[in-house]
């Protein structure tokens, strides 16, 4: 562009500065060094220069030229000379119209070449600089040991359709050439080959290469060495084409802008840079590859724009020639009337041209140190609620079950909280009875069942135990190399615990005292599993009572809520005074079914002795009758008889229903199967001695009651032997009032004897 200004120039001004001048010379206007830079020519290889002043024919022409009468002259400046000297013509240096041949190039000729053309009112000259490269001077190709010395062509070919290539400077060669040049052709892509190259779709025509489809594969490095004979010398050259595909002509070739779409909207925050990005699709179009993209403010491209507006293009993506470029619209100290202009972003090629206009919206500033800080404070308090519950998470759950918990005391009819095993006559059962009973007990306030200290002799010991496990909530079992040994007691109770634990879904809990890896016991591996803790006592280190080993533990026992009303001074923990309290409560409940069972009772007691004395002075009054001759009827004799002892029957009955029912209510520890047992008839009347409600096998009181339960059930007893006793006094008169009546209606025949 630059050179064809500057030829319309000389052939505008030119005239005008030689008719100026008085000389007979012209004065020649010289336009320096031309800006398509050097040419560079191959030691050993044909060469040529074009002169530039007939680079483009709109301003000069060859043949226009000769025919005003101008001339062209040739000149050279060598490499370490001052003085430029006419270049003496030969068999090695020709001019062919507006080119000059060196044929072949040496290194000598390095330097720079002078074009004149002039006539006797005009003259104009420029410089071009020729460069000779030796061979290892040269940058050869990958694969293709081939030295060319120029840069090589582009070639463009689409895809699915086809094309012919000519050599570089082929047919200047052939206007000179004595004889018709031959062309071979080499392709590299991965190594280089030699035509043919064995496919169907390339095949070289005499000096050409056809394309018939253009396949993406086809792409690469083309070389064309020319071989020709020039006044009996054969010289050669080489030259390269980089042969790439593009999409077919077929395909829509309009620009499109990709970025903003049309209901795009861009936030912006006043007194800040901003910064407005356009993304469009620039299709190439064969024989015109100009295309653009640019921004306008106000209909003004922003080169025209004050200083505050400017663009930067990028290259995106080259797909096959169609080429996605991104142009962004850099706005400093974007002002609130800024707002009110006209942004917009336009792209074009060959084919068409697009513009959209930019939408902006003020952007709302937010408290961004308020959000900061609040931001951090947050992280900063969520990192330590994070290591308060990574090292206190055993003291926070368990003050959470204190207080949402639900007391299991409530919920079932159990007697004890935990039911302790373990190995007898060892080292653990140490441990149980000095540690962890103290501390259950003592301190936490649970109720702790160990069935040698709780339990009543006698009766069958495996149901004794498993009594006393349905009446636990808690199984906890302390495990140690001793307790699972052959035909040991605690050998019994672990089996007992996994068939309620898979019956009767108990809860069972697991402490380690010593270590039970290397005993190869299978209910040791079932006991684990089927715990719901395992604790391990780790010595000295669990000791505390703050330690994980009471913490953990503490997990797996029941409950025990936070009370909300009065609390023991003298508790010694968090959970001891709830238990104390909890205490207290049952004990007013018995109490309060104590006096109300020993009212009914006397009641009963009384209602009972006045029917007896009716009764009795009924019957006195018979005999009074029957001694004075006053007999009644055989009939009326056996009604009153089976009368009486109906009577007599029933009032025995509900005694004993009564009887029963105040054992049962008494002893709220007593299973139902054992609260439901009657009296065998036949022992009942063989026995006088007999007590109707024995006690049961089975029958297990607690040693953590209270001493007010046991004179409870003491005085049950006692009034229980003193309802027996009158039962069986009520018994012995029925029967001797009985026997006087069947003396009465014996036949006359028989002996009888007179009621004392």
């Amino acid at each position: 562009m630059a050179s064809f200004v500057l030829l319309f120039l000389l052939a505008v001004t030119g005239g005008a500065v030689c008719q100026s001048s008085d000389s007979t010379e012209p004065m020649c206007y010289d336009w320096g060094e031309s800006s398509e830079g050097a040419v560079s020519v191959l030691d050993g290889e044909a060469g040529s220069i074009s002169c530039p002043l007939f680079s483009h024919p709109s301003v000069y022409n060859y043949t226009s030229a000769q025919s005003a009468g101008h001339n062209l002259f040739w000149y050279r400046l060598l490499e370490g000379h001052d003085l430029e000297q006419p270049i003496p013509y030969s068999l090695r240096l020709s001019r062919d119209r507006e080119r000059l041949w060196l044929q072949p190039a040496v290194a000598n000729d390095t330097g720079q070449y002078i074009c004149m053309l002039r006539n006797k009112s005009s003259c104009s000259k420029i410089a071009m600089r020729l460069k000779v490269l030796r061979r290892d001077e040269v940058i050869r190709s990958t694969y293709c040991d081939l030295p060319v010395a120029t840069a090589p062509t582009q070639e463009l070919i689409p895809m699915q359709e086809g094309k012919t290539l000519d050599c570089p400077d082929l047919q200047d060669i052939a206007k000179v050439s004595e004889s018709e040049p031959t062309v071979k052709w080499y392709y590299e892509n991965s190594k280089c080959y030699e035509y043919p190259f064995w496919d169907k779709d390339r095949e070289q025509q005499r000096t050409r290469l056809r394309f018939y489809t253009m396949l993406t594969t086809y792409q690469g490095l083309y070389f064309c060495t020319v071989q020709y004979q020039r006044r009996g010398r054969m010289l050669n050259f080489t030259r390269s084409i980089n042969v790439s595909a593009i999409y077919p002509l077929r395909v829509r070739k309009e620009p499109t802008i990709l970025h903003p779409t049309k209901d795009k909207v861009f936030s912006v925050r006043t007194n800040t840079d901003v910064r407005l990005a356009c993304k469009g699709l620039l299709p190439l179009v064969l024989h015109n590859t100009s295309r653009e993209i640019w921004w306008t403010v106000d209909g003004k491209r922003v080169t025209a724009a004050n200083d505050r507006f400017s663009q930067i293009n990028s290259l995106e993506k080259n797909d096959y020639g169609d080429l996605t470029e991104e142009s962004v619209l850099v706005i400093e100290d974007f002002q609130p009337e800024d707002l009110k202009r006209e942004f917009n972003c336009s792209v074009r090629n060959a084919k068409g041209f697009e513009t959209r206009r930019a939408q902006l919206q003020e952007e709302v500033s937010l408290p961004t140190v308020e959000l900061g800080c609040g931001l951090g404070i947050t992280l900063l308090l969520m990192l330590l609620l994070f290591m308060i519950y990574h090292v206190f998470w055993l003291e926070l759950l368990l003050l959470y079950r204190s207080w949402f918990g639900t007391d299991e005391r409530h919920t079932d009819d159990k007697e004890f909280d935990v039911y302790i095993s373990y190995a007898r006559n060892s080292e653990e059962e140490q441990f149980v009875l000095s540690t962890l009973r103290n501390v259950l007990e003592n301190v936490l306030g649970y109720s702790v069942c160990i069935f040698d200290r709780d339990s009543l002799p006698g009766g069958n010991l495996s149901e004794s135990i498993l009594l006393s496990m349905k009446r636990s909530r808690r199984l906890l079992f302390v495990l140690s190399p001793e307790f699972l040994a052959e035909k040991s007691f605690s050998l019994l109770e672990c089996r007992l615990a996994l068939y309620l634990q898979h019956g009767h879904q108990a809860s069972v809990v697991t402490v380690i005292h010593r270590s039970v890896r290397k005993i190869p016991c299978m209910e040791v591996a079932q006991l684990r599993q089927a715990s719901i803790c395992t604790v391990t006592w780790r010595g000295s280190q669990s000791e505390p009572r703050r330690s994980r080993f009471w913490l953990r533990l503490r997990l797996a026992l029941p409950v025990r809520p936070l009370a909300l009303g009065r609390r023991m001074i003298d508790s010694t923990s968090s959970h001891s005074d709830l238990a104390a309290l909890a205490l207290q409560r049952a004990q007013r409940i018995r109490k309060q079914r104590d006096r109300a069972e020993q009212r009914r009772t006397t009641s009963r007691t009384s209602s009972t002795q006045n029917y007896r004395d009716r009764k009795t002075l009924s019957r006195g009054r018979s005999c009074v009758k029957r001694e004075e001759g006053l007999l009644p009827s055989r009939r009326c004799s056996g009604c009153t008889g089976f009368v009486g002892q109906a009577e007599e029957k029933q009032v025995e009955h509900g005694v004993q229903t009564e009887i029963q029912q105040v054992i049962c209510e008494r002893t709220d520890r007593v299973t139902e199967t054992d609260c439901n047992l009657t009296p065998d008839p036949a022992q009942k009347t063989n026995n006088p001695s007999f007590s109707p409600n024995p006690t049961p096998k089975s029958n297990i009181l607690s040693s953590s009651s209270e001493p007010i339960l046991a004179r409870s059930y003491q005085e049950t007893n006692e009034r229980n032997s003193i309802h027996q006793h009158d039962v069986v006094s009520l018994k012995t008169s029925n029967e001797m009032i009985s026997v006087r009546q069947r003396e009465e209606i014996m036949p006359p025949s028989l002996p009888t004897e007179n009621p004392v």
